[in-house]
């Protein structure tokens, strides 16, 4: 797979674009349910855009758009994203809509005490359409990525989102994220169908072992999805597999000290995609999403900061029985900043 310019004549091209709704989020101050929890520190949580804020951090340049209201919330997720580096020009306000928000308890999404509240009907992120967003600048990336959340939002969110998957001469490269939320398809829409219809316009496709319409591993999933040019299947815990073509390529998954869960799925992605875009091998790649994961999953909230590029690199390039031994906790890739700079630093 090579990453090239999209023809036409888009200025600004930039190295990622990222689509989706980015809500403000609401981080407990101690563990406990939700009706317990006194106060609440604020964040920003979205897929799109942590992908997006990844790749900022790591030396690419991202461009996030999206819808949100015109309001405070508004304002801060257009202020904090774009403090990552990320370009938020083309984020359109709505001054009829509200921008999206939820609270979440401290657990791991994994277990029966975990809570999210959504307070995201009618944002204004649902109201994107092929009417409402501007398609050249969200075609003026080297990779377009997209995720399955974003469909489930509204009928005109669906719409766009087979617009930017219709397979066209001259298009990015298209990403697309499957993150199955069964929770927001609503009535009588077969989430899973949608999302499978999606993925096959796409030319790289993550999608998680445990959400792959229950087809029963990452050669199923992949003969349910030839279309891709690249796939890659999340297995948990034990690591992942892409298919590049017919060949498969798994690498484990790190043994990382976890803090929190949230996010480490979009940090994954972001350090596959930084690695397709500097043309690694797709063993590499897996190995710095991994990383890029590790990162996440060793802080509180959605977003870390990444490894430095030397030294994921030097990461990266291990044999499999140091690969195999590495461990990684809290703090690790502050020290490996401060190593770095030292090195920079006669």
């Amino acid at each position: 797979m090579t990453v090239e310019r999209p023809r036409g004549t888009t200025p600004d091209v930039v190295d990622v674009v990222a689509l989706g709704e980015s809500m403000v989020t609401f981080l407990p101050s101690v563990p406990g349910r939700l009706a317990d929890v006194p106060s609440f520190d604020r964040a920003i949580g979205g897929a799109e855009s942590n992908v997006a804020c990844v790749l900022a951090a790591a030396g690419h340049t991202a461009r996030w758009i999206s819808r949100v209201g015109a309001d405070g919330f508004g304002d801060h997720l257009v202020e904090a994203i774009g403090a990552y580096g990320v370009d938020v020009s083309a984020v359109r306000r709505d001054p009829a809509r509200p921008t999206g928000v939820y609270f979440r308890t401290a657990g791991d999404r994994a277990t029966d005490a975990h809570e999210v509240a959504y307070y995201r009907a009618g944002s204004a992120a649902s109201a994107m359409s092929v009417r409402t967003m501007d398609l050249d600048a969200i075609r003026s990336g080297r990779v377009l990525h997209l995720s399955g959340i974003t469909p489930a939002l509204s009928a005109d969110c669906l719409e766009l989102m087979r617009e930017l998957t219709a397979r066209r001469p001259g298009r990015p490269l298209v990403s697309f994220d499957v993150n199955h939320r069964p929770g927001l398809w609503r009535g009588d829409t077969d989430g899973a169908r949608v999302l499978l219809e999606l993925a096959r316009g796409a030319d790289l496709v993550f999608v998680g072992e445990d959400e792959a319409w229950d087809l029963g591993g990452p050669e199923a999933v992949r003969a349910a999805l030839p279309e891709p040019e690249v796939l890659v299947v999340k297995q948990g815990a034990s690591g992942a597999t892409a298919f590049h073509g017919p060949k498969a390529v798994f690498v484990p998954a790190l043994t990382v000290d976890v803090v929190a869960a949230v996010g480490a799925g979009d940090a994954f992605a972001a350090g596959f995609l930084s690695a397709t875009l500097r043309g690694l091998p797709v063993r590499e790649r897996l190995r710095h999403g991994h990383l890029m994961a590790a990162a996440t999953l060793t802080v509180p909230g959605d977003l870390a900061t990444p490894p430095a590029r030397g030294h994921a690199d030097r990461l990266a390039a291990l044999d499999d029985d140091a690969w195999g031994t590495l461990r990684l906790g809290p703090g690790w890739t502050q020290a490996d900043a401060r190593a770095e700079e030292e090195v920079r630093t006669p």
